[in-house]
């Protein structure tokens, strides 16, 4: 047997000396501390990827949590059950109730037990003397009494806290806009049989319908005087006459809509911004025929009403300007969970939610834009008469037809938030039509939240898709040419000044790009555009003429140096095309190009645009997609591209048929982390696109994208609101597109690899 080829330690002296056992002791100690550091490394970023998951799901997550009522106590109705209840109102914190009652007697209890605290007689206790009853906006807490002499008295329950001694102490009491004595409706004290009003520091409006089928519009506006003291309060009467026997009525906050529903099932629409003149818009069918309204609610905020019926349907209808720019009442949406006559609704103080009751013990947690029946429970089977509900939402009263009254706690934090409302198109108030919107504050406090993350979800991606139209050809093209056709001195300069590209801070790029290129573009559009049509072409033309040159000029410049020449003939390129600007702009396009844009072709030019973002963060994504192209490109086997020459490839086909189909796992693995590069971009966006948050692919056009939306409001958010848990869900959202690109990119860059290793 042989032993040629074997070699032992022996044949090596200084192999088992002191110091060589000791330099592999060491040499093996390191190896084992460096493959641990990495595993622990790499486990350390799952960690904390995984973490950071679970924390955003930790704090979405209470968005989705379901709707929660709970009976705290109840007890006989607070003033014995002599007369009939009227009306029933919380204070904030929900510790004081109030109820009215059909003696005109107003009672203020303790929620927990029902003890009176204090009470309220406002008339002298006679039969029959109150004949009409109204609540107003719920955050005025207006009551308003008519009596059958046509007077009426308006009251509002007032609450005051006051810490005395450390020691939180909540005063209930009455407040009258008109005074304590009654004001005359009707001249000629006919009674008064339906009554609504609402009242402010300025004017104060009162309707109601007599017995003669007359509405009365009665409005007390405090006049001041030259000096701003306040003056006289001037009275102004205007008069309704309708055919149809009147049910409900009901007055916006602003004291400018009557709506006024019929027993056939009508509803009349009426202006009565000019208190002298109420003028007639529309009168619509709001129920089948057969079917009666039993309660009419305006939503909080004064614009849209509620009607409830009696099959249990709930009806949202508000204006909506048509193409002449006139009003028209439109039913927007409808809730049918509940399947008994609804006997009552409360809106909520200050979101676009409501509570309604029926005649079987139902009660029902609805939320209007959300466009959700948020809770549907059975309290009892005895039928509801009484729903009140607490100004932060937070608990409700309920009487039902025995005289027992019942407080309940409500778990309500995030009604507005489902999936229509986030990813849908949402029929907003004052909307000509459903939208998807962003927009999340506003000046006005009857301002709805609107919270759809379309926009922002498309903003995203049109950044994603301009930059990487960009950069993807200049990137890859760059890294072919670089790894494969460049001398090894010139890649050694160009590889480097590339990559340190990638450490240039984006915060600088988005503050040249929206301080300095974004007016330059402006200011040079037929240029810039220019600058996109010279390039190609000089190069192009370039090539030709190097190729048309006698080769004793070309073996001038060493072979892999060619692109040296093309630096000066791209800088002139941009330089010819920036001086033709003007000349070009003031020939073609009248001296204004984005006027011109505006006029003829219908769209309008904004100055931080996607094509300002799609270059500079096309700029800010290229090193990535560059380097690691070029680096698989370089490391296709050097055997694979010299057989292919040998076999009398040319380098082009060397370079499409073999080098790219090999790289092409790397290259793909690339583009999709420059992708979520794209993708999770913050501050060019923030300072070059303007932040509207529109759904508009046009280029000239900005948008809102989902990181730069995170950016600017997570610091104005309230921690714990529904705006803060949103922008917590966007950040999730982006998290899981960028693990749903990388997935998918290493599924691909998988069966690339499979597919083309056996080359």
């Amino acid at each position: 047997m042989s032993n040629i080829g074997l070699v032992s330690a022996e044949s090596f002296p200084g192999f088992n000396t002191d110091a060589a056992v000791r330099y592999r002791r060491w040499r093996n100690i390191k190896d084992v501390v460096t493959r641990y550091l990495v595993a622990a490394g790499g486990i350390s970023v799952i960690f904390i990827l995984v973490i950071i998951a679970f924390y955003l799901l930790y704090v979405v997550t209470p968005l989705f949590r379901p709707a929660h009522i709970e009976r705290m106590t109840g007890y006989p109705v607070p003033g014995g059950t002599e007369d009939m209840t009227l009306f029933y109102g919380l204070e904030e914190k929900h510790e004081i109730g109030l109820r009215a009652t059909a003696a005109g007697d107003i009672y203020f209890f303790g929620t927990a037990d029902g003890s009176i605290i204090s009470d309220k007689h406002l008339f002298a206790k006679h039969a029959a003397y109150i004949t009409a009853f109204a609540s107003g906006d719920p955050a005025q807490g207006l009551l308003t009494f008519a009596t059958v002499n046509g007077t009426a008295l308006l009251a509002k329950h007032l609450y005051h806290t006051t810490f005395p001694d450390g020691v939180r102490t909540i005063t209930p009491y009455l407040e009258f806009p008109l005074g304590e004595k009654e004001v005359p409706i009707s001249k000629s004290g006919i009674p008064i049989k339906l009554v609504t009003a609402q009242s402010d520091s300025d004017q104060t409006t009162v309707a109601a319908q007599t017995e003669n089928s007359q509405i009365l519009i009665v409005s007390f506006r405090k006049e001041s005087t030259f000096l701003g003291d306040e003056g006289s309060i001037v009275r102004h009467d205007a008069i309704i006459t309708v055919g149809n026997i009147i049910s409900h009525m009901a007055m916006d906050v602003d004291q400018r809509e009557l709506y006024m529903a019929d027993a056939k099932g009508f509803i009349s629409f009426y202006d009565i911004s000019d208190k002298t003149a109420p003028r007639l818009i529309q009168r619509v069918h709001a129920v089948p025929d057969g079917v009666e309204i039993t309660s009419l609610q305006f939503l909080s905020g004064g614009i849209s009403i509620l009607v409830g019926d009696t099959r249990g349907v709930i009806t949202q209808w508000f204006p909506v300007r048509d193409e002449e720019n006139n009003y028209t009442l439109d039913n927007i949406r409808h809730f049918d969970s509940q399947h008994a006559p609804i006997t009552g609704i409360a809106p909520e103080y200050y979101r676009k939610g409501f509570i309604a009751i029926d005649n079987q013990g139902y009660v029902g947690l609805y939320h209007t834009t959300a466009e959700r029946t948020v809770k549907l429970e059975q309290t009892g089977t005895t039928p509801l008469n009484f729903v009140a509900v607490a100004p932060r939402g937070d608990a409700m009263l309920l009487e039902d037809e025995t005289n027992q009254l019942e407080v309940w706690k409500v778990v309500n934090k995030y009604p507005e938030v489902s999936w229509r409302s986030l990813w849908g198109k949402v029929w907003y108030e004052s909307r000509q039509q459903p939208e998807y919107i962003w927009q999340s504050s506003s000046a006005s406090s009857d301002f709805e939240p609107k919270f759809s993350l379309t926009p922002l979800a498309f903003g995203t991606l049109k950044a994603s898709f301009y930059a990487m139209l960009f950069a993807v050809p200049l990137a890859i093209l760059g890294a072919i040419y670089t790894a494969y056709f460049m001398h090894a001195r010139m890649r050694g300069i160009v590889k480097p000044t590339i990559e340190i590209m990638a450490a240039l801070p984006t915060v600088i790029l988005g503050f040249l790009a929206g301080l300095w290129l974004a007016p330059f573009m402006e200011k040079n559009l037929p240029g810039t555009f220019m600058i996109m049509l010279f390039i190609p072409a000089s190069v192009l033309i370039s090539a030709w003429l190097w190729h048309k040159l006698p080769a004793r000029f070309q073996q001038h410049v060493p072979e892999g140096w060619e692109a040296a020449i093309l630096i000066p003939v791209i800088v002139l390129s941009c330089i010819v095309a920036i001086m033709l600007s003007q000349p070009v702009e003031y020939m073609f396009f009248g001296g204004d190009m984005p006027l011109w844009l505006a006029q003829k072709m219908g769209t309008n030019y904004d100055q931080r645009n996607s094509l300002v973002v799609g270059i500079v963060m096309g700029f800010a994504v290229i090193p990535t997609i560059f380097s690691i192209s070029e680096d698989a490109i370089y490391s296709v086997p050097k055997q694979l591209t010299t057989g292919s020459l040998a076999l009398g490839a040319t380098p082009w086909q060397t370079m499409m048929r073999v080098v790219l189909l090999t790289a092409s796992p790397g290259i793909f693995s690339a583009v999709m982390i420059g992708l979520g590069r794209a993708v999770g971009e913050t501050m060019i966006v923030v300072m070059a696109t303007g932040n509207t948050p529109v759904i508009d692919l046009n280029i000239f056009h900005g948008f809102r994208a989902l990181s730069a939306n995170i950016a600017v409001e997570m610091p104005e958010s309230e921690v714990g609101s529904t705006h803060f848990r949103v922008l917590f869900l966007a950040g999730l959202v982006l998290f899981m597109a960028t693990f749903l690109f990388n997935t998918v990119a290493e599924v691909i860059r998988q069966r690339l690899r499979a597919k083309y290793s056996h080359l």
